[in-house]
């Protein structure tokens, strides 16, 4: 029953080992080529399974650490490592959604535009003087309020007015005290 145990142990060391050698071929192989390097591109290419990668933290560390090196490219440009590729497309993504925006601002502006231009062009627009129309309205909004105030102002003088009037009256219409004449001086 020992060599049993013994056996199986052996063919899955065996196996491990071979799939470590594949993982490590692999790793190689994308780095030279260039091609992307990540956990699941690795398993894929070495045919293990992404847990095998995590349960083997050597290898799991060899692929991040590769994936994070600069590659040169064929051209021999400037090196490029994956975390500038990712903050690049980042960029562009966000360039997109502001030139997205501006377009159709543009477009809105556009839009409105040529509408106006038509609809004067149609003689159902408003005339060609509406500014200065519209400085006469305000001025004679102007004069309006002005005109209300000093009617308030009026109002209340003939109020004040007519309380006097109204105080004097009723002083003449009071009944006279009999007793000694008042002199008039």
């Amino acid at each position: 029953m020992n060599t049993n145990t013994t056996g199986i142990a052996a063919a899955r060391q065996a196996h491990s080992t071979r799939c470590r050698q594949r993982v490590i071929a692999a790793l190689e192989q994308a780095a030279h080529q260039g091609s992307e390097i990540s956990i699941s591109a690795i398993a894929r290419r070495a045919k293990v399974d992404r847990s095998f990668l995590y349960r083997h933290r050597d290898l799991h560390s060899a692929v991040l650490a590769k994936a994070a090196e600069p590659t040169t490219t064929k051209t021999g440009g400037p090196a490029v490592s994956r975390a500038s590729l990712i903050a690049d497309l980042a960029n562009a993504h966000d360039r997109i959604t502001r030139l997205s925006r501006e377009n159709t601002q543009l477009r809105q502006r556009l839009s409105e535009s040529l509408g106006e231009q038509i609809w004067r062009e149609s003689g159902l627009g408003a005339p060609d003087d509406v500014d200065r129309l519209q400085r006469r309205v305000t001025e004679l909004e102007q004069h309006a309020a002005e005109q209300r105030r000093q009617l308030a102002e009026r109002n209340d003088e003939l109020d004040a007015a007519r309380a006097a009037n109204r105080d004097l009256m009723a002083h003449l219409n009071r009944p006279q005290t009999t007793g000694a004449a008042v002199s008039p001086n």
